[in-house]
């Protein structure tokens, strides 16, 4: 497929970005994302794509134009042999950027045998350094030490810089905000801080929980002066900032406050083989059906290419707007463990 052909939305945004979910299982149950005392429906092992069968679409989306691939879940080192994965999608031509998002809670058996198999990045999400919040917020009271232990064995593995995600909630861990910066000064890794998000229903968001993009550089500059960092390309969601005195940087994504709907250019696939344009989409589209099917990849890629020409996803946008006006109110979403972050 020649690059006349690779599909624009109806805001004229490419297709660069998959973020590919390999289970929609995990082992905690944070209060942001799919917090504890609630029934949740797996989905059964059938229903769930195989490695060759994401590889597949993998590859079909790379010919579309997408050169950065990343695995969620769920938590995706649940996934039985991930490696098998990563290094499979190593292999397609076209993907520059292969990385992975986790808990980190069994990153440090993994780390070592996912840069073997090819994986460039990681991503950590921890949202405080206090055992006793940390508990709290993974919803199962599972210990702190072992996502630092991740976190550790990641970046001895070669996985730099390990970039680690904070949820910032306000009344939760707001006041940690220059004690996680310090730790990923010191540790070598770029913290990223993300506004509370009302990503699917069940974590009963609440606006006045948001602490701000705005706050949070405030309160990490009180201490640490920063410098802004160009975007590397448009789609990239994080406000990236340098340390003055060049001990690293750190990101802010403002998807409440300033919503960025106007660059993306990420699809997400779910571990069920449904293609989502947006992370706030309420259905998806189902390629699963015409894979098994046996439909040619040419077939596979024009579905895709036709979905994505029709994308108008602008919700973040729409959120503001209707905030705005005192006129926001809530609508069922897919929830963020069934297509990741």
């Amino acid at each position: 497929m020649s690059d006349s052909l690779l599909p624009t939305d109806q805001l004229h945004r490419p297709l660069r970005d998959l973020r590919i979910s390999v289970t929609d299982r995990c082992n905690f149950r944070c209060t942001f994302c799919m917090p504890a005392g609630h029934q949740y429906d797996f989905l059964p092992r059938p229903e769930i794509l195989s490695f060759e069968e994401i590889s597949c679409l993998a590859r079909i989306f790379a010919r579309l134009g997408v050169d950065k691939i990343r695995l969620t879940g769920g938590e995706p080192l649940l996934r039985a042999d991930i490696e098998t994965l990563v290094a499979q999608l190593r292999q397609i031509p076209g993907v520059r950027d292969l990385a992975l998002t986790t808990n980190g809670y069994l990153l440090e058996r993994k780390a070592a045998g996912l840069v073997e198999a090819g994986l460039d990045r990681v991503t950590v999400s921890l949202h405080s350094l206090d055992p006793e919040i940390f508990a709290r917020v993974n919803g199962l009271d599972l210990p702190l030490d072992r996502v630092l232990a991740g976190i550790e064995a990641a970046t001895a593995a070669g996985l730099r810089p390990v970039k680690i995600n904070a949820v910032v909630l306000r009344g939760v861990n707001e006041h940690e905000l220059v004690d996680l910066a310090r730790f990923g000064r010191e540790a070598g890794c770029t913290m990223r801080f993300i506004e509370y998000m009302d990503v699917g229903t069940v974590n009963a968001w609440e606006p006045d929980r948001v602490v701000s993009a705005r706050e949070i550089l405030d309160r990490i500059e009180a201490v640490f002066p920063l410098e802004n960092v160009p975007r590397e390309r448009p789609g990239d969601v994080a406000h990236r900032y340098r340390y003055a005195d060049g001990m690293g940087e750190i990101g802010v994504i403002p998807s409440i406050t300033e919503p960025f709907c106007g660059d993306c250019s990420r699809a997400r696939l779910s571990a069920d083989g449904r293609l989502y344009t947006c992370l706030f989409s309420q259905v998806g589209h189902d390629l699963k059906t015409a894979l098994r099917g046996g439909a040619p990849d040419d077939e596979i890629a024009e579905l895709i290419a036709s979905i994505w020409r029709q994308r108008a996803d602008r919700y973040s946008e729409e959120r503001a707007e209707a905030m705005r006006q005192g006129l926001f109110a809530p609508i069922e979403k897919v929830e963020m463990f069934r297509i990741g972050g």
